[in-house]
This record gives structure tokens, sequence and C-alpha cells, in this order.
């Protein structure tokens, strides 16, 4: 894949818009009703990170980093502040946050996952670039000290031996969003910008 493990200006990341973006269509019936489809599967974060650059030094940063990833081109990590943990952003993470797993006596390997909830609806992320040195891993509600790692450039947690049959695993961890730019065009007006006119510099989560 073209990504680079590379993580965008946590100063501009901290003031940019954004968040998920599901996709439907939408039928309107004669009778008056409509059909709904989803045509995503999942949810995909789309993010425009113009309304974060404060200062002519903040735009000179995110234009080296647009010339580093070649445009679209390459992918790289993005923190997106309302949503980079597995449990809430003000709370503190723990090794039961969240369920990635049930072990069967053989599997080793555990994909970090992230369920949202709210009444009878369900949908489950996959995270794949968890902040290194964040993970904390348990197995039937005990944390796990060793026996275990994680790549964090996969979110695949190993197991030097396989939690027994039936074991509930779990994990708690920080992360980040993979994307790209969603342009290959900087239009950057630096005397709007002085006016207060901020460019809009789109980006898209990536599924790797």
């Amino acid at each position: 894949m073209n990504f680079h493990e590379i993580s965008f200006p946590l100063s501009i990341a901290f003031h940019s818009t954004g968040g998920p973006a599901r996709r439907t269509e939408i039928v309107a019936l004669g009778s008056g009703h409509e059909e709904r489809n989803a045509t995503w599967a999942g949810s995909r974060r789309q993010f425009d990170v113009g309304s974060g650059m404060r200062t002519l030094d903040d735009i000179h940063a995110v234009i080296g980093f647009f010339e580093a990833r070649m445009g679209r081109l390459y992918g790289f990590r993005f923190k997106d502040f309302s949503d980079w943990k597995s449990c809430a952003p003000g709370a503190s993470v723990a090794p039961t946050d969240q369920a990635i797993g049930t072990g069967d006596g053989s599997a080793t390997q555990f994909q970090l996952t992230k369920t949202y909830a709210s009444g009878v609806g369900s949908w489950t992320r996959t995270v794949q670039k968890p902040v290194a040195g964040t993970v904390r891993v348990a197995v039937n509600g005990v944390e796990a000290i060793g026996g275990w790692s994680c790549d964090a450039a996969t979110g695949i947690v190993a197991f030097d031996t396989a939690p027994a049959d039936g074991a509930a695993v779990a994990a708690g961890f920080a992360f980040d969003c993979p994307v790209r730019f969603d342009t290959d065009v900087l239009s950057i007006n630096l005397a709007s910008f002085a006016a207060g006119e901020i460019p809009s510099i789109p980006l898209v989560e990536i599924l790797l």
C-alpha cells in the first residue's frame, strides 16, 4: 500500500473539521413512503484541515506535508480529536474497553476493533493504526501484562500462546485514522488568508 507511517501535524489537526460520512440511496415511492439502502458497508471519515490553519507557518507546514505525500498518492495517519480512543476522549484507556474476539484454543491473532452502539443498533470499526505503546489487552477480564504483541501498522494483536477456548479477548488503545489528501491541488490565496478566509484542504479516510 502507498502509506507513510507519519502523523499529520497535531496542532493543525486539533482545529480541523470533519467526522464520519455514510452513503445512503433513498427512493421516494408514489405512496409517499421511502426505500433506503446503504451503499457503503460502513462509514468513512472526511476532514478539512484548512480550518485548522491559523498562521503562515501552518500553511508552510501543510505544503511541506502535502509535497512529501505527493498529493493524493500516499496515505498517512491523522488524529481525529473527537474519536481517537477505545473509550470516550475524556476517559482513560482500559484493557477491557473493546471486545476483539473469543479464543478457540488455536487462534493467536486478533484484530483491534471499536464498536459503536446506541439502542438496538451497532457498528464495528476495524482499527488498523493504533498508537504504539498505548495498547492494553485483557483475557477473561484480567489484563495480560506480557505474552503478546501488537503491530502498530496493522492493529493485529498476536499472542505467544493461543487464548483458551471460550476466553473473552478485549483491548484498550489510542488510534489514528488512515487518510489521504482528497485533492492534488492546494489553492491558497495568502491575501484572503490574511483577511480571514480559510482555504479548503480535504482529507478522506482510506481502507487498507
